[in-house]
Parts: C-alpha cells; structure tokens; sequence
C-alpha cells in the first residue's frame, strides 16, 4: 500500500496517509518518508487511550487518494461508524480514491474456513462485497518459506515473539492452506471481470481460461454415468468447474421425468456441481447457446438411445448436430448400456388414443366414405366434381380428428377410390383416362392425408398440452408444501390421495423383500410392452412406489393408468423431498439443546477462566508476601495484605456459591425455608458481605414496610447482588437509593441507580446466565448475578423486573408475597 502511493505521489498525485499501522518494525516506517500523514483522532476506552483514523480530518483535507490501513478494524466506540470500512465508503462518497489493505482470513466468506485451518477465530470481518467492488484488487503473494524467513529475521514480529508464531499460527501448512483461499478468491473476482467484459463486448466464442464442462441430461437412466464421467474430466484440471443443463422444450411437453432429474440434479450438487433448465425447441442449438454464455470448454453427451431403425429412417440425431455447430468446444460423446436401446422415458399421455376410438377409427375411415358417395350418388347432376372432391377432404379430415393419422390414410384411399369410381368420367370404370383427372386424383390422396396427419399431430399436441398444464398446476399448487413444517408430509399425502381419487395414501416401512426385488427389477432388462403389464397389486387397485430407502408410498382404491404414472412421480419426488426436510427439521431440533449446553459450557469456561482466577491470584499472592521472609512488612502493610487476601476469598466464596445455587436452581434441587422476614432486618447483612464501594448507599422506608415470606439467606444473596449491580454501572458521584414500599398483598423492594440504564431490547437479556451487556468487560463478573437474583425471587413466589429510573438510570423492582397475607395453617 506504502509502495503504491509513494509510486503515486511521484506522479504528481495528492496522496495522504489517513491511517497506517507500522507496528514499530523498521523497515516499514521507511516506506512512510516523503508522504504526508494526518495526525490521528484518540479516543478513551475503559481507561485507555486508542489511536484512530481521524476520518474529519480526511475529509476537511480532501485529497485524490488517501491510504487507510486495516480495512476490517473495529473502531473503538466514539465515533459515528463501528467499522473501518464504513469510513472508507464515506471517503468513496466524498470523491476520495482510496488504497486500502485486508488479510485473507478477515473476509466473511473465509472466516469459518480459516477458524477450522488455524483453530484462532478471527473476530473481525468484512463483507465480501465490500471487497469486490474495488476498482482493482492486488494479491500480495508469497510462498509460506519466504514468510517465515522474513518472520525469522524479525521484520515481523520482535524476536521474543518469533518462536511461538513459527510454531502455531505461522506453520507451513497454516500459511500454504491461507495462500490457496487467497489465490481462488482472486481469481474469482477476475473470472466475474472477464464474464462482465465478455457480455458487454458481446463475445460468444470460449476463451479457454478455466475449464468448465458441461453435461447434458435428458433424464433418462445414463444421466448418472454421464455426471460421474464429467466430473472426472473436470477433476483432471484443478479448478474446473461441473454444469449439469437440461433442456425443456418450450411448448412446455418435455418427455423427462421429474423423479429422474431430480436424483440426477442431486448427485450433481453432491458432487460440487451445479444444475441449470434452459427453454428451447432445438436442443443442439439450446445446449451450445448455454455452454458459450458460461464460457464452457467442453461439453458432455450421451450417444443416441435410438435403436436401429430409427437411426435408419433419421442418421442424424442430437449429438451429430452438436459436434457439427460446437466450433470450439470439445463435445465428448460418451457410450452408455441404453445406447441404440430405443427411448425408454414414460410418454405423456400414455397410450395415444383410447381402445373405443382406435377400433371406431378404421371403421369410420371404411363406412363414411361409401355413406357420403351414396349421399352423392342421389344428388348427381347438383354438384361439381370439385365440391366432390373438397366434401369427401372434410369426411377424411373427420375420420383423422376420431381414429388418427391411420384411420385417415385408410379413408384417403376409399375416398379416393370411389371418387375415381363413381365421380371421375368414365363414371363406373376404376381406369382413368385423362392425365388432368390422374393428377387431381394424386393430388386429392397427398392433400387428405397431410392435412389429416397435420390435424392429427395438433390434437396431440392439443391433449399433451392440456396434460402438462395440468401437471403444472398441480405441482405448483403443491410445491409449497414441502417448507410447511411438521404438516408438510401429512397435506402431500392427503393432496395425493385427492389428486388421483384413491381411497387412502400411506408411508409405510419398506421391507428388505421389497428392496431387493426391486434392485432385482432395476438390473433386469426392460422390455417394450413393460409399460402395458399391471402387477397383481396395481390389478388388486394397490399402487406401490418407493419414496427412499425406507418408505413405500400406498395408495388403495382403483387401478391408476400409464398416464397418470408421470404425475405419480412428481409426487413421490415432493414427498421424498418433505421427508428428508422433516428428518432434517428433528436433526436439528435435537442437535440444538446439544448446541445451547455447548454455548453455556463455553460460556462458563470463558468467564470461569478469568473470574475464578482473579480473587484466586489476589489472594495468593498477597498471603505469599505474607510468608515471604525476605520483606519486613509494617503493621499497617500486613492488615493491608490480610484485608486483601480476605475480600478476594469472599469474593471468591460468592462466585462459587452463585455458581452452586445457579445448578441447584436449574436442577430443582434448591430448598426453601419460608419465613416472615423483614428488609430492614436482611439489608445490613448483605451490605456486610459485599467489599467497600466508592458509591454511597442510602436507604429509605425499609423499617416502615411489611414483613415479606422469603428465605433470609436467600434474600441476603438477592439484595447483595441487586446492589453490587447497582454500584457497578452508577458514577462515583451519585448514590444508590433502596426503597421499600407495600402495595396491597406485595412488598416491593427497588434499587435505584443513575448509571447508563438499559435499552429496551435489552431487559431480557440481563437475566440470561453468563451472558454481559459489556461482555468485553473483563471486571464484570460471571453474568450470573441477575440471573440468580431473579431465579431466586421466582422461587420465593416473588417477581424480578426492571424499570427506567426517572431522570437516567435503571431500577430493579423485587417483589415478595407481604408475609400478613399468608393463609393460616389448617385454612381450606
């Protein structure tokens, strides 16, 4: 950073240094000479005084660039932002070019990455974005060896400290592993930049940069080889990404199945893949349209699951065009167990056209012809040969609408024939005469059964269309279901059995029978008519379908149809998917108590660490200066010693026993001896246990109160920590009031302070064991001490609640049971 403004400052530019934290090594402090540096702002903080970037002074100042070290630094409380960064976009704003520096690990996106490297978590961050919307990004780059040598010759840290960071932190693999996290994060933001430049120059060719590849999935059974064969191949270039896409055609009438994406897109994403749908008719133009948006280097497809004959009538399919439009992209064609098997994935619609119409089809295409000619024959004279022709065109087209394309062509050639006959001079001979009649002839055949074909075709497409519509709304009204909660499973189920009108719809066990029969079913090869058999099950209206490992969906009631088996598996696929929510959904609900008891053992240890050894440490070394032999200790010395070894063993004495009532508390454990006991009574002796307070203590109206039903001890220890609180946040120059007051069949207590008071959103939080408003506040305690004093009170039958004192400052309010109102014993 100092290198880039000195190089600047040469140029000619008004560069300053805002902020920049040498930490006294020399070599660095060098690089500051001839440039200007701002003077800092300081700020006190907990007795201390902290050096900070004056960011006023910047701005009154308003140079081209300025140098701010730290980026993620915390500002110390004082000033309008709590971040670095935050300063830094106030300079942006202001038209102030800024060169600024951050490590690694203080990057949000890394922060837990390199927690898990290093085992140091790094408390402060800064938001990715912030980051990457720098104009330029410079990777200071070094092998881990040169680091430590320049650690070991003590450009880093000072010598004393060069040993223990060689040996934790600054280990080879730490610094191998930190340089790796840098260098793919950079070269993610240069892999965004180039994508940007390359849409906004609109370029369409690869440009061979990073390998990605693309494999191409229909949905059928060699989608898994096809995604495990494509991540080898992206594995062999380090860095290489894994696309999956599928491509739907725009009419919305894909033949794939849901369930079958569906598995296939979660072995992608298990895979570290992602997975894409992108719309269109021709697929080889969808598939290298997609694979240049995302600067794919290679593309990966499957050969033809055509049979034979099909590759007969059309040689070229899907992969031919492919490899003959990719240009650049290298397109593996990769072999499968289905290749020239013929198309296997489920037809929608099922069979096309019901038995009724195939058999009334052929029929119609045979009877109505001979049943217009007699219609014709009656009326002869009235009609020209042309409306013939066009009147027996409708009846073929009719005949196309009820029985097909085959039915048509069957009708085409009766027509044809009995117009010829019957129609076409000479009337009553099958020979035609005149070339012009012959042509009409032919061309009457060719006309009828390309428009009954075309006719056809859109009444399919017509059905096929109203069914995925259906589907679609189906589905989509549905898919919601699955982020329902605890409800989600139960509602499918229901909508299941709605959807497809069966008695009932059930998850059952699956037994080990059933899977194995059906990894039997899965290595059998399938045959062409399997579509048409109906199991004994299916025949019996019991519909069977697995929906994991472990569950088998049931639907009873009438037997389903091929067509609805495609929507069938939409829905299995949405259960499988709330069944594994739910399961996730109990994971964690039973994970996060192990969670809260983590936290609170953490906690505890966090605050024990430091709580428990202080008093500890006081009082330690002030009896071992006690025994000491070689120090003559005045009289007035050794009651100071005494004095102090004997409030930290008190203190220590309270710690412990707030720790012990705590898990006697949330044990049940506590026991309660409830008496009349008056405030004025308990007051002295819980100010006797507490150390001497700079504040004053004044209380008010306690002789005058009633007599509450508490434990003595117990209230000892409540009031002692409501005032040890109370004395902690109130200024030295302002006393602590206590106040009691009785109101009806309640005694109140308050402790009135003038400290800072509370926010609102923090009332609750005070009462949380080891959890402190000023947790970096090393002398304030465990956190246990409101949350004992409360849970104490709720034990006694009394409350515990906090109020804003008028005029700045917090009370707490204990309230007890008034020790008159207690029913006499025996009382009903």
């Amino acid at each position: 950073m100092l290198d880039e403004g000195r190089r600047r400052a040469r140029r000619g530019t008004d560069v300053v240094v805002a902020y920049a934290e040498c930490h006294s090594r020399p070599l660095t402090e060098e690089k500051l000479e001839g440039l200007e540096i701002l003077p800092r702002t300081h700020r006190a903080y907990r007795g201390s005084s902290f050096s900070e970037l004056d960011l006023d002074r910047v701005l009154a100042r308003r140079p081209e660039v300025a140098l701010v070290d730290e980026l993620a630094h915390t500002n110390i409380p004082g000033g309008r932002n709590a971040k670095r960064w935050q300063d830094i976009e106030e300079l942006l704003a202001a038209g102030i070019d800024v060169v600024t520096t951050v490590n690694v690990q203080h990057l949000e996106s890394l922060n837990d990455v390199v927690e898990k490297i290093t085992s140091v978590p790094q408390r402060e961050t800064v938001p990715d974005e912030i980051v990457r919307r720098a104009d330029q990004i410079e990777l200071v780059d070094m092998p881990a060896e040169a680091l430590r040598r320049r650690m070991a010759h003590g450009n880093i840290y000072k010598p004393e400290k060069v040993d223990a960071s060689l040996a934790h932190y600054f280990r080879v693999g730490n610094l191998t592993a930190l340089r790796e996290l840098a260098l793919l994060w950079v070269a993610g933001r240069v892999d965004e930049t180039l994508q940007k430049y390359r849409s906004e120059h609109g370029i369409g060719t690869v440009w061979e940069t990073r390998e990605r590849v693309v494999v191409a999935l229909t949905g059928g059974p060699e989608g898994e080889t096809l995604i495990r064969r494509a991540e080898r191949i992206a594995d062999r270039s380090s860095g290489g990404d894994l696309l999956a896409v599928h491509v739907a055609r725009s009419d919305g009438l894909a033949d794939a199945s849901p369930a079958a994406l569906a598995k296939q897109r979660e072995l992608v994403e298990s895979l570290g893949g992602s997975y894409h749908s992108v719309v269109g008719d021709h697929v080889p133009t969808a598939l290298l349209d997609f694979a240049r948006a995302e600067n794919a280097t290679q593309l990966v497809l499957g050969t033809s699951r055509r049979s034979w004959l099909s590759r007969l009538v059309a040689p070229r399919g899907i992969g031919e065009d492919t490899v003959e439009l990719s240009g650049d992209i290298d397109v593996h064609m990769v072999t499968h167990e289905r290749a020239g098997r013929g198309r296997r994935l489920p037809v929608p619609g099922g069979r096309p056209l019901p038995h009724l119409r195939r058999v009334a089809g052929p029929l119609a295409g045979l009877v109505l012809p001979l049943l217009l000619t007699a219609a014709l024959t009656n009326t002869r004279g009235t009609l020209n040969l042309t409306s013939e022709a066009l009147l027996f065109l409708v009846t073929v087209i009719g005949v196309a609408c009820l029985g097909g394309v085959v039915s048509a062509l069957l009708a085409a050639l009766t027509a044809s024939l009995l117009l010829n006959y019957y129609f076409i001079p000479p009337s009553g001979q099958c020979p035609i005469t005149e070339p012009n009649n012959a042509l009409a002839l032919a061309v009457f055949v060719v006309v009828a059964v390309t428009v009954a074909a075309l006719v056809d075709r859109s009444l399919r497409l017509a059905r096929r269309a109203a069914s995925a519509t259906a589907e679609a709304e189906t589905l989509s009204s549905m898919a919601g279901n699955i982020l329902r909660g605890d409800q989600a499973v139960p509602i499918l189920l229901e909508r299941t059995r709605e959807t497809f009108g069966m008695e009932s719809a059930d998850l059952v066990p699956r037994s080990d029978q059933e899977a194995e029969a059906e990894a039997d079913d899965e290595a059998e090869t399938e045959t062409d008519d399997e579509a048409e058999t109906e199991t004994d099950d299916e025949a019996d209206g019991l519909v069977k379908v697995p929906t994991g490992p472990d569950r088998v969906l049931v639907l009873r009631g009438r037997t389903l149809p091929a067509s609805e088996h495609r929507v069938l598996t939409a829905f299995v696929a949405h259960l499988a998917a709330a069944l594994d929510h739910a399961r996730l959904t109990e994971a964690a609900a039973e994970v996060e108590p192990v969670k809260a008891a983590d936290r609170m053992r953490t906690a505890l240890l966090a605050a024990v660490s430091h709580d428990l050894r202080t008093p500890l440490a006081a009082g330690r070394a002030a009896i071992s200066s006690l025994r000491s032999t070689d120090v003559d200790f005045s009289a007035d010395e050794r009651e100071e010693l005494l004095t102090t070894a004997d409030e930290s063993l008190a203190k220590l004495n309270r710690l412990v026993d707030n720790l012990l009532d705590m898990s006697r508390l949330r044990a049940g454990a506590l026991t309660l001896h409830l008496q009349p006991t008056a405030f004025a009574d308990v007051l002295p002796l819980a100010l006797d246990t507490l150390s001497t307070a700079s504040v004053p203590i004044e209380s008010q109206g306690l002789a005058e109160s009633c007599d509450v039903l508490a434990d003595p001890p117990l209230l000892e220890r409540v009031i002692a920590n409501l005032v040890i609180n109370a004395v902690r946040h109130s200024p030295d120059d302002q006393q602590v009031l206590i106040s009691a007051s009785s109101l009806g069949s309640r005694v109140e207590l308050r402790v009135i302070d003038r400290g800072p008071g509370l926010r609102p959103e923090d009332r609750d939080r005070i009462f949380v064991p080891f959890q402190r408003l000023g947790d970096n506040d090393n002398t304030a305690g465990l956190g246990l001490g409101l949350a004992l004093s409360r849970g104490l009170a709720e034990a006694m039958g009394g409350t515990l609640t906090p109020e804003d004192t008028p005029g700045g400052g917090l009370t707490m309010v204990l309230a007890l049971r008034a020790a008159a109102a207690q029913e006499p014993a025996g009382h009903p």
